[in-house]
């Protein structure tokens, strides 16, 4: 297979691969019903000077709160992500949606303690990968420590403060794969048919040699699995948003 073959065959499935870390970020679909709500500013303490800024609260997930520093936070870190697609635009209510739904995760994940943890050695084998493929990591020469500490504190994080949030990443992934990909099983023929109906057509677009169906079988069924998990995920995540107290805040709104 040439060089070019097997990019065009990369970027066709990594899509799939990291779906269930893409799924965390809801669709419009799944809010389709929820009413838009304008998300203002913070508000300021009550008699205090200027600049004393109070840490709004913006939205309630069954009593848990998600603030204003919360989203900030969540900005910056997504912004550090080496693996987001070209259109995954950040906007604020979609981090909103984003933090109630992952907030809706760690409370089932509490209700049902599953293998989760994240050995540090675990943890030190992706942050290595994530800094290397950081593309904004090659001018800060992240490989060296001085390099990281250097480009995550120009983004508002110390080293620890970003290992502990990829840590908490790694454990919520897991606490997905245990919880939806046991029991899901992909056939011979699925493989076959994503082979021929999504692959082959791609390579022809491409006017590039297609590799054999082994070399590529166990990246499609990676790739099949993951779908199945992220639908599964999806309806999961639209029923825990029912049966929950969810509240998104309007700007001059107290919480309760």
């Amino acid at each position: 297979m040439t060089l070019t073959a097997h990019n065009a065959g990369w970027r066709l499935l990594q899509g799939g691969v990291l779906m269930i870390a893409a799924v965390l970020v809801p669709t419009r679909s799944l809010w389709s019903q929820q009413p838009t709500v304008p998300l203002g500013p913070p508000s300021t303490l009550p008699g205090a000077g200027q600049g004393a800024v109070l840490d709004r609260v913006v939205a309630v997930v069954n009593g848990d709160l998600i603030l204003e520093s919360d989203i900030d936070e969540e900005l910056r870190f997504e912004s550090i992500q080496p693996y987001r697609t070209a259109n995954g635009e950040q906007s604020r209510e979609r981090t909103v949606r984003r933090l109630i739904d992952r907030t809706l995760i760690l409370q089932q994940a509490e209700m049902e303690p599953e293998e989760t943890d994240v050995s540090d050695k675990e943890l030190d084998a992706q942050l290595a990968t994530v800094r290397r493929d950081i593309p904004a990591c090659k001018q800060y020469h992240c490989e060296t420590d001085a390099g990281w500490q250097k480009y995550v504190g120009d983004r508002g994080f110390t080293v620890k403060e970003f290992r502990e949030r990829w840590r908490q990443r790694m454990q919520l992934l897991k606490f997905i794969e245990v919880r939806f990909r046991n029991g899901i099983r992909i056939s011979d023929d699925d493989i076959k048919n994503y082979f021929e109906k999504t692959m082959l057509p791609e390579y022809a677009k491409r006017h590039v040699t297609p590799p054999k169906l082994e070399t590529v079988s166990p990246r499609i069924e990676e790739v099949l699995l993951q779908q199945q998990v992220g639908n599964l995920l999806r309806d999961w995540l639209k029923s825990l948003r029912a049966q929950g107290r969810v509240r998104i805040m309007r700007a001059d709104e107290v919480a309760p």
